[in-house]
């Protein structure tokens, strides 16, 4: 299927509005935003270079109440703001059109970090969370597949302590999720 989201690429809040409109989880968003640097001079600069770049654009998929936003979209955020390529966030509440064309593993999680040329054509996506950490969900998923289980909301608590740990302390995920995306835009 080819998706073609040039009718969206105009539609998305710009990530301050996003940041501004928040009701939930602005706070934590913000420090996980300024506490954001680059670990490696390469990404950096990659990410730089990206500035000669005209042909890209990218939306975001995003709700405030989700913990994997507040952790992933601040370092999103800053690589795009570096890379400075047009950004856009559709609010997943009000943009299900879209979100139902990214689904995972048949769910709606977000954030999708969705890279797209100028036409709208989708080259790429990213996310809800960073590769090693999502494994958790994908095991947890393929171990519980029946949601109306007695115990599968226990379980899913013991697999969100899982998730959260294996985003290791302070902002040690950030470099994974730099690495991730310039791995992706690399192939563009």
């Amino acid at each position: 299927m080819v998706v073609q989201l040039a009718d969206k690429l105009d539609m998305g809040i710009s990530p301050q509005q996003f940041i501004d409109g928040m009701q939930k989880n602005q706070e934590e968003f913000k420090s996980g935003y300024n506490q954001f640097s680059w670990e490696n001079e390469e990404d950096r600069k990659f990410f730089e270079n990206l500035k000669f770049r005209d042909d890209l654009r990218v939306l975001i998929l995003a709700a405030d109440w989700c913990g994997d936003v507040v952790r992933n979209v601040p370092v999103v955020f800053r690589a795009l703001e570096t890379a400075e390529i047009p950004t856009g966030v559709l609010i997943l509440e009000e943009n299900f059109d879209v979100m139902d064309q990214f689904l995972t593993m048949g769910g709606r999680s977000v954030p999708v970090v969705i890279f797209t040329d100028t036409g709208g054509h989708v080259l790429g996506k990213w996310g809800p969370r960073p590769e090693h950490v999502q494994q958790i969900m994908v095991r947890f998923k393929q171990e519980n597949p029946n949601r109306e289980a007695s115990d599968y909301e226990t379980k899913m608590a013991e697999c969100r302590k899982e998730l959260i740990a294996a985003y290791g302390e302070g902002t040690e995920h950030h470099a994974v999720i730099i690495k991730e995306l310039r791995e992706l835009v690399s192939g563009f």
